[in-house]
């Protein structure tokens, strides 16, 4: 009974086995990495370090559209991460859906937030 799991033969079921996943936290990370260079180096050229300075850096639409998709990475980032906490720490299946749910809807909460937040400036 213990060779059917071996091999060719194995038994896959379940969650997720790792390469997409693995795979999106890279490309989430690489994404954030390259956002945080971009906000560097307008930082380091920046002359005006008032609110009017930060204002008319994040008035460029380019800007907004660049700091969206770095925190959708952000967020993507942390539920792949948060969930597999969830899936390897937390037994019993209803405790673990509750918080997968909570998880799901905090991080479109902090979304939307961030869009207003974005595109009100």
């Amino acid at each position: 009974m213990a060779d059917n799991n071996i091999g060719a033969k194995r038994l896959v079921v379940g969650a997720h086995y790792g390469l997409r996943d693995w795979l999106a936290q890279r490309l989430t990370a690489i994404v954030m990495g390259i956002y945080t260079v971009i906000l560097l180096v307008c930082f380091l050229t920046a002359s005006d370090f008032s609110y009017q300075g930060w204002a008319g850096l994040f008035a460029h639409q380019w800007f907004k559209l660049v700091t969206f998709v770095a925190l959708m990475s952000l967020f993507f980032h942390a539920w792949i991460g948060v969930r597999d906490i969830w899936m390897d720490y937390v037994k019993p299946v209803g405790v673990r859906l509750v918080l997968q749910v909570a998880t799901i809807l905090w991080l479109v909460a902090c979304a939307g937030y961030a869009a207003q937040i974005l595109w009100r400036v």
